[in-house]
């Protein structure tokens, strides 16, 4: 399944969607949610020990002027990227 998160960590239900993960998923941090990708957040350290892999669209990382503040921990990726993030999983979840 592919999970997006587009709210900031600190307005959304961060357990609640460790809770929904499974091995395998994928969790594309978009929008505000770019924010749980920065470099020292206790966030990365979260999501980076759920059996998941993690990306933040890059588009709004940059709009954010977050560009040097993203963990090495998190793949940035482009719009083409996440088409085929979406195109590899069959359901989605937004939070």
């Amino acid at each position: 399944m592919l999970h997006t998160l587009s709210h900031s960590p600190w307005q959304c239900d961060i357990e609640g969607l460790l809770r929904m993960l499974s091995e395998g998923d994928d969790l594309l941090l978009i929008q505000d949610g770019v924010l749980t990708a920065i470099e020292g957040s206790r966030f990365v350290e979260i999501l980076n020990n759920a059996p998941i892999k993690v990306s933040a669209l890059k588009e709004d990382v940059d709009a954010r002027g977050l560009g040097g503040q993203i963990s090495t921990k998190i793949d940035v990726v482009s719009y083409t990227d996440f088409v085929n993030l979406a195109v590899e999983h069959a359901s989605q979840m937004s939070w």
